[in-house]
């Protein structure tokens, strides 16, 4: 069947259970037929209402968290662009035909993003089972059955646990506040490439702590008129990443200002990660170029290969210098180092897996992927051409990975 002749209304409308769509700013933008049933309102009631205005908490209940709890959860949503299924919840309903008169009701909420074309959240899906009945059953006819105060006790701990959950959460994203402002201070500014035509790109992963493993950096270089440009990679997320990161990048940006090439560089900086705790199993990749010659020098300590695209459109994937991750042997050997050409225009970019890794799939998937950006694009300036490959490559609503990109034009 042709996608085109699905009448999604009509779907929407028949799906089974309370199912709503609310704007960012919780703004009923529609509701189907068993919500607006089991709820009481009308659709003219709900759209172009805010959710808390239909559905206040109860008054006469200091105790009720209803509307703030369910609040906070739909915010969630917008914020991170995930799922957020929430504990069962007591929401007393006032009754539209009895202004003043409220029902207890018992409600298990389930709140999920509905991402636009340019993979923000445009709406939030508001899925509700009613589970007032069966609450009121399971307490027996007399209502105080032993039954009814194990019930109730089911409801007190989901609560506590929704607590307990919610303080994770802000502590979560204290935490990365922390080391997404960390990880700003120490990635270096464009500036240190001189007039250089260079874009620089760092996208922080979907969640509350996979951040700050990856790094990138650029430095002019002695003699010449060269720079050395590269990402890394390190095991981990948060703070302690983040601590792992600094310290390589700012190691090998040292290591490259003194050595005769790439591989000497990675060297330098494996033997350092040998004494930094949690460096284990680092990658790393840097390439020097040399403006003058138009050469690429590069080396990879267990790396994604950066792509060199040239300006008729070839690609050459800089793999001929590739060896173990920083830090895999006891005793440092020597690495490979490999060195290619390029005409002017020429476009070089290096990234992290973030920007090319997905479940399931292969990573020449991933790869092929990139190149093909990289050459629709390779006429853009390498800002537009940065964002180009992010928005073509990155999974609508972000990666579960954090995401490095650097792209010069040569």
């Amino acid at each position: 069947m042709d996608e085109t002749s699905i009448d999604y209304e009509m779907v929407f409308q028949a799906l089974p259970g309370m199912v709503a769509l609310l704007t960012p700013e919780l703004i009923y933008a529609d509701a189907n037929e068993d919500f607006q049933r089991l709820s009481g309102r009308t659709r003219e009631q709900l759209v172009g209402r805010y959710i808390f205005d239909v559905f206040p908490d109860n008054p006469n209940d200091p105790a009720a968290t209803g509307m703030s709890d369910v609040r906070a959860s739909m915010l969630r949503v917008v914020a991170t662009g995930e799922r957020d299924t929430m504990a069962l919840q007591r929401y007393d309903v006032e009754d539209p035909m009895l202004p003043g008169q409220w029902e207890e009701r018992y409600w298990s909420p389930i709140n999920a993003p509905v991402h636009g074309p340019d993979g923000q959240v445009e709406f939030v899906l508001h899925r509700v089972e009613e589970v007032t009945e069966l609450i009121r059953l399971r307490g027996g006819a007399g209502g105080d059955s032993r039954a009814r105060v194990l019930e109730a006790e089911l409801y007190t701990r989901a609560r506590e646990l929704q607590e307990v959950n919610d303080r994770l959460r802000q502590a979560h994203a204290r935490e990365r506040e922390v080391a997404l402002a960390l990880q700003e201070a120490m990635l270096p500014a464009r500036r240190q490439v001189g007039n250089h035509r260079a874009a620089v790109r760092y996208r922080p992963a979907v969640g509350a702590l996979n951040v700050c493993g990856d790094w990138y950096d650029l430095v002019d270089l002695v003699g010449g008129n060269r720079i050395g440009v590269s990402v890394g990679d390190v095991v981990g997320h948060g703070l302690a990443a983040a601590g792992v990161m600094g310290q390589l990048r700012s190691a090998l940006s040292a290591s490259s200002r003194v050595a005769d090439g790439p591989a000497q560089a990675l060297d330098v900086l494996g033997r350092y990660a040998h004494v930094v705790d949690g460096a284990e199993s680092a990658t790393a990749v840097t390439t020097f170029i040399d403006f003058d010659a138009r050469t690429v020098t590069y080396s990879s300590a267990g790396h994604p290969p950066p792509v060199l695209v040239h300006p008729d459109g070839r690609v050459e994937f800089l793999d001929k210098a590739t060896d173990t991750p920083l830090d895999a042997r006891p005793e440092p050997i020597s690495r490979p180092q490999a060195v290619t050409t390029y005409a002017d225009g020429a476009t070089l970019a290096l990234y992290t897996d973030g920007l090319i890794e997905r479940r399931r799939e292969d990573i020449d998937t991933g790869l092929s992927r990139l190149a093909d950006s990289l050459v629709r694009h390779r006429t853009a300036d390498p800002e537009r051409l940065a964002d180009a490959v992010l928005l073509e490559l990155l999974p609508p609503g972000g990666s579960t990975d954090d995401t490095a990109l650097i792209i010069v034009r040569l």
